[in-house]
């Protein structure tokens, strides 16, 4: 145990519809540590929601994430989106083996997936005993078309990293979330939670009970229509709107016409979102609600939405109890933490 080999690192790399976003973490004891972090804007249309479109233009990207964060590590985790993957639980024997249980998958999963079984990407996870039948455990089936798989392996693999896990979004955040359990009100983490992660395209409202998300709805939604929404007030392209966007510079009337008014828009969406969770469940309300996501870091927008919907409601931050490395700028992570769920979840399986 003395001289056992340190596992190596995993990078946690979150492509996006816009950008790609990779974390790199250690850990001493239980504290985990941040060693570097990049976020590096993808070109147009390379990433069509979230289906690689351009495998070559993606790797180049994820090379220049790589270069920027001044990482060594060689190995990633990586995620497709929920909407791409179709899950199940069933009830299989406990007295089966690994093996046996994946042969039998083989065998039946024509029953549970709308695909030929020859285009698809699969695996499985034992989640416990049933609760009908002490013979029986539930698993948890996963499966994505192959190519959804494929194409973020060959993106890798063309920015030289070795590809270690293929994700689903949904657990990653829900990985994530571990982390930030503990710094709600009233731990409300034992309770029902939302995740609304509002990206530059696509709202996500992941709901999680006990910390196991039981709900994810995507919605077409995000920051890229505050974007256009400078770049026609205010004659500008569209990178140098969303330039401004980030680092200030636009007229005072900016404020009162354009982002408060977006502000409103994305209270409206997280409620709708909402209203989606409860017409399909039999809960009629959450305890607290999170909003991560780069449109996250609007400032007020937390305010606002417990304001409107009288729910508790804060800024993810997975960073928050962890302690830096010489090239992470506190600020700078600050303001990107919440677009950072998917990949610090990810980052996470290093630790498995």
């Amino acid at each position: 145990m003395l001289f056992r080999r340190k596992k190596p690192p995993l990078l946690g790399l979150d492509i996006s519809s816009t950008a790609v976003k990779l974390l790199e973490l250690s850990r001493d004891g239980g504290r985990y540590r941040v060693e570097c972090y990049s976020v590096e804007a993808l070109p147009p249309n390379s990433v069509v929601e979230k289906n690689i479109a351009d495998i070559e233009a993606v790797g180049d990207t994820i090379k220049r994430a790589c270069k920027r964060a001044e990482t060594k590590a060689r190995f990633a985790a990586v995620a497709v989106s929920g909407s791409a993957v179709i899950t199940k639980v069933i009830a299989m024997p406990a007295a089966l083996s690994e093996e046996e249980m994946e042969s039998q998958i083989e065998v039946e999963a024509d029953q549970y997936i709308p695909y030929p079984l020859e285009e698809v990407s699969l695996d499985f996870q034992v989640l416990g005993p049933s609760e009908d039948n002490s013979e029986m455990v539930d698993v948890l089936l996963a499966a994505s078309r192959s190519e959804n798989v494929d194409n973020r392996v060959a993106a890798l693999e063309h920015a030289g990293l070795t590809p270690r896990v293929v994700d689903v979004e949904a657990y990653a955040m829900e990985n994530a979330f571990t982390l930030i359990a503990d710094q709600m009100p009233g731990k409300s983490a034992e309770r029902t939670v939302a995740i609304a992660d509002i990206g530059a395209t696509m709202t996500t409202l992941n709901v999680l009970q006990d910390r196991q998300i039981i709900y994810t709805r995507e919605q077409g939604f995000g920051g890229k229509q505050l974007t256009e929404e400078i770049q026609r007030r205010y004659g500008l392209s569209f990178e140098e709107a969303g330039l401004a966007k980030r680092q200030g510079g636009l007229p005072d009337s900016y404020y009162a016409e354009v982002l408060e008014p977006f502000k409103e828009a994305m209270a409206q969406q997280v409620s709708r979102s909402l209203q989606f969770f409860f017409s399909s469940s039999s809960n009629s309300s959450v305890d607290h609600i999170i909003l991560a996501g780069g449109t996250a870091s609007i400032p007020g927008v937390d305010e606002l939405i417990e304001q409107k919907l009288g729910t508790s409601t804060s800024i993810a931050n997975p960073f928050a109890n962890m302690a830096l490395g010489s090239k992470v700028r506190a600020q700078q992570l600050s303001n990107d933490a919440p677009s950072m769920m998917i990949s610090c979840g990810l980052a996470l399986r290093g630790f498995d």
